[in-house]
């Protein structure tokens, strides 16, 4: 019984992590494990930006090269900045004491990150900081209040200024002009000539990393997938073969 509860418990996880995250507006995004280009760019985007401070230990290069379509050399030359073999986990140097000190707590491993906040909640935390001098780092977050983090793609996306309450902007939600197709409303507004990308080129970095996220948070959603193509197809062969062989049986015994 103590077994089955607490598997009920792990199932329920990433459900009562996003209901402790209050009324915040999370933006949908639908993942896409066969998008093979996407996870490429998510992983160089992890390993550029994340990895520094974010581990995934519970993952191989090896493993996610073999997945997302990446030759082991190109992963060992391009996408691996220490001594590790291309069989290591993906992990960093960061001492948990400095981490500490630096941002208040040590950042969590992200290997499950998605799986226990969800893949939208992720999405739209990300995408969500904006400037707050009153903050250690001049940043706060919309979906997490009073963040420890620094916006690291913030390089990316520019400085994003906050127009809108504490209330408006836990339900910060826009609406499209209906004679220009222009999205308007929301809360934030983006200073011009501070990032390097537009809007929609960071939305898309931004979806090609948390999808990456979601890959490694179920990598095993791939394999199942093929396994069961493999099955359905076995099953269809197997079907005419058994009908056959019904037929074959009770004909001799009529």
């Amino acid at each position: 019984m103590k077994k089955l509860i607490f598997a009920f418990t792990m199932l329920l996880l990433p459900a009562l992590a996003q209901a402790a995250g209050g009324n915040v507006h999370l933006d949908k995004i639908t993942t896409d494990f066969n998008n093979k280009e996407s996870l490429q760019r998510g992983m160089a985007t992890y390993v550029n930006n994340c990895l520094g401070c974010h581990s995934m230990k519970y993952q191989r290069y090896l493993k996610t090269a073999e997945d997302i379509g990446v030759p082991p050399e190109m992963m060992k030359d391009y996408l691996i900045f220490s001594d590790q073999k291309v069989g290591a986990l993906i992990t960093n140097n960061m001492p948990k004491v400095d981490a500490e000190g630096w941002f208040g707590t040590a950042p969590p491993d992200l290997t499950l990150e998605t799986k226990l906040k969800g893949s939208d909640w992720v999405y739209t935390y990300l995408r969500s900081f904006y400037q707050d001098e009153s903050r250690p780092w001049g940043v706060n977050n919309a979906v997490f209040k009073d963040v420890g983090m620094p916006n690291v793609l913030g390089y990316l996306q520019g400085t994003q200024l906050n127009h809108c309450s504490a209330d408006e902007l836990a339900n910060n939600e826009t609406q499209i002009d209906p004679l220009t197709g222009v999205e308007i409303g929301g809360c934030y507004s983006l200073v011009d000539g501070t990032g390097e990308q537009t809007a929609e080129e960071f939305d898309r970095t931004i979806y090609d990393l948390v999808n990456f996220m979601s890959y490694v948070g179920a990598p095993h959603t791939m394999d199942s997938q093929s396994m069961g193509i493999k099955v359905l197809i076995f099953l269809f062969i197997f079907f005419f073969i058994a009908y056959a062989l019904k037929k074959e049986y009770w004909r001799d015994i009529h």
